[in-house]
């Protein structure tokens, strides 16, 4: 959720921090602020702006003589206290002169607070983050090192973190447990942020932290560790995308250029990937033989939000196409519910960054329990991709906006790799398999189509942008798809909607039909096109309005898009493009913050 960005060097600090700053306002924040110091300073000590607002906000408060080599900054997303200026990030104390950068939550925060005030501690914010500062003012140690793992020591929660201290103006401390920390290498120059967009302009040479570990990072070097103090040794990696991909490439928003490089996205995660010889995909990452793959019994999908509706599609593309039973499930509630893990079912955590706090969370439970467990993500060396024992990367490339739209379908086609790998082990045919291979071939050309038409999109949305609420409805393939659109428009545009099975509309739903709610029905042209067209009826039949997103035009509805037809099993792929069209153009026609929706961050990272 927050934002972390680090530097130490020999450059002037606050520039870089602002700009790093800036390239993580995607996540969503409340407040923004830069702390610096720097070991040629005249008067040791550390220099601080901060304050409730955006980053513009935050470098109009900088003053003129500001400069220094050293810094940290942060982009905080409320959770203890209100948005406010004594509440925002970095947390100073100024007897000791340290200084603390800090996502994720601090569970015994009350209890060491009250300790810390009886000491005599005056607390100036309300936050959880504030107590771990004076804990590492408090330590007594002589090293920064030493005196951060006394203060993780204390602590239960989830945390990354960037520590400054006055005394050590040449280093930055960093640490980890639950909330990402990514290390920058540069030349006699080092980074850290919390995700590598803010790094990718200086160096694309990484070292991604793990639970447990810390760093220290000089100009000239870092070096790793565990909190309990032994060396590690992580690896270096190369991040895949330029700086230009963090870009809006001539878009007025993230979230439009984001959904205009769809079929681009859906190229890249089939490249390479197709089997013509044997009519099936390859897909190494799984680290599961074919023999592994005929013992699975039965398939569970975990993720949250966008990515949970992406499993929902994915586990009836597992049934159909593989034959093997499929379901998917929150995973924020999974890891509650004592779920019983059998050793016969095949594990799948989804998340688009890879650092989704419940998904993870959920990962590290089932490997306990010995669970086999594939990850979907999109951020190569991400948490979860680390932790599981394979999976398939999306390659959607880098995504911005809050909202996820280009991820989710790439989501949803490595699914359908995944059903027709695990269907011609099995018992799929050499003919189903060439069909849905030549299917998903069509699938990039038949996106840009709908691309291409984004016009006839826009005239629905200002058509339907006056309702307050609204219905979405579809039946077994449609109904994943319903969700999605549902949330979609909830996400970016604010108005309420829900998404139903059309099957439980008598049962209950349709008490809400009147003129004022229209409905969005999903019509597949499929075995059920006859009893969608019913649930159209029904809505008509009570004066509801209703958009069909089909295959052909429909007679009954008010209003129809027409989407391309491709195999029965993909075509769920394909009718969620132009919803997400519809939430962006409803939200472009009622002004909202379409890239930053409020109350949300792109990374959820706490629970």
């Amino acid at each position: 959720m927050c934002g972390i960005v680090g530097y130490v060097g020999r450059r002037d600090v606050a520039p870089l921090l602002l700009e790093g700053l800036q390239r993580l306002e995607y996540r969503g924040y409340d407040s923004a602020g830069v702390v610096i110091t720097s070991p040629k300073a005249k008067t040791p000590g550390l220099k601080l702006a901060k304050g409730k607002g955006r980053v513009r906000d935050l470098e109009a408060r900088i003053p003129k003589r500001f400069a220094g080599t050293t810094g940290i900054a942060h982009t905080r997303w409320a959770t203890h206290g209100a948005p406010s200026d004594h509440n925002a990030h970095p947390h100073l104390d100024p007897a000791e002169q340290v200084a603390v950068v800090h996502n994720g939550i601090i569970d015994n925060a009350d209890e060491l607070r009250a300790r810390l005030t009886a000491d005599g501690v005056v607390f100036a914010s309300e936050t959880d983050t504030e107590v771990l500062t004076h804990l590492i003012a408090r330590a007594p140690h002589e090293t920064l090192e030493d005196r951060v793992r006394a203060a993780l020591g204390q602590i239960e929660g989830t945390y990354g973190i960037a520590v400054l201290h006055a005394d050590f103006p040449e280093r930055i401390v960093v640490a980890r447990n639950g909330s990402p920390v990514v290390l920058g290498i540069g030349d006699k120059e080092m980074f850290v942020a919390s995700d590598v967009a803010a790094l990718v302009a200086h160096t694309r040479q990484i070292v991604t932290l793990d639970d447990g570990e810390m760093a220290t990072l000089t100009a000239d070097d870092f070096r790793t560790f565990t909190t309990e103090g032994s060396r590690t040794n992580p690896e270096t990696t190369t991040v895949e995308w330029e700086a230009e991909s963090y870009d809006m490439g001539g878009h007025d928003t993230y979230m439009h250029k984001e959904m205009s490089e769809q079929a681009e996205a859906v190229d890249r995660v089939l490249r390479g990937r197709i089997d013509e010889r044997f009519s099936t995909v390859r897909l190494d990452g799984l680290n599961l033989d074919a023999r592994d793959a005929r013992t699975v019994r039965r398939i569970k999908i975990l993720g949250c939000g966008t990515s949970y509706h992406a499993g929902q599609i994915g586990a009836q593309l597992i049934e159909e196409i593989a034959r093997i039973p499929a379901d998917a499930e929150p995973a924020s509630e999974f890891r509650y519910r004592n779920p019983v893990v059998d050793p016969e079912t095949l594990y799948i955590a989804v998340s688009q960054s890879g650092e989704t706090y419940d998904v993870l969370a959920a990962v590290q439970e089932l490997k306990r329990k010995g669970a086999k467990v594939l990850g979907f993500v999109n951020v190569v060396g991400s948490a979860i991709a680390r932790e599981t024992d394979g999976g398939i990367y999306v390659h959607a490339g880098p995504e911005v906006c809050v909202v996820s739209t280009k991820c989710f379908t790439n989501t949803t086609v490595a699914f359908a790799l995944l059903a027709l790998h695990l269907g011609r082990i099995r018992d799929l045919s050499v003919a189903d398999g060439k069909r849905l291979l030549e299917g998903l071939r069509r699938l990039p050309g038949q996106i840009a189509e709908i691309l291409e038409r984004e016009d006839e999109v826009q005239e629905l949305a200002k058509a339907y942008a006056g309702a307050r609420s609204m219905m979405f409805i579809g039946r077994v393939r449609g109904y994943p798809v319903a969700r999605e659109a549902s949330l979609k428009l909830k996400e970016v545009s604010y108005v309420h909607a829900e998404a139903y099975p059309a099957s439980e509309l008598k049962h209950g739903p349709l008490a809400l039909i009147e003129p004022a709610l229209p409905t969005v029905a999903i019509v597949p042209d499929d075995d059920l096109l006859e009893k969608n067209r019913a649930a159209i009826e029904e809505i008509k039949a009570r004066e509801g309005r209703v958009l069909a997103v089909a295959h052909q035009k429909q007679e009954k509805a008010d209003d129809t898009y027409v989407v391309p037809k491709n195999e029965d099993e993909l075509d769920p792929i394909l009718m969620g493009i132009p919803l997400q069209l519809f939430a962006y153009h409803t939200a472009l026609a009622m002004g909202r913050d379409i890239d930053k929706p409020r109350n949300l961050a792109k990374s959820v990272t706490v629970e």
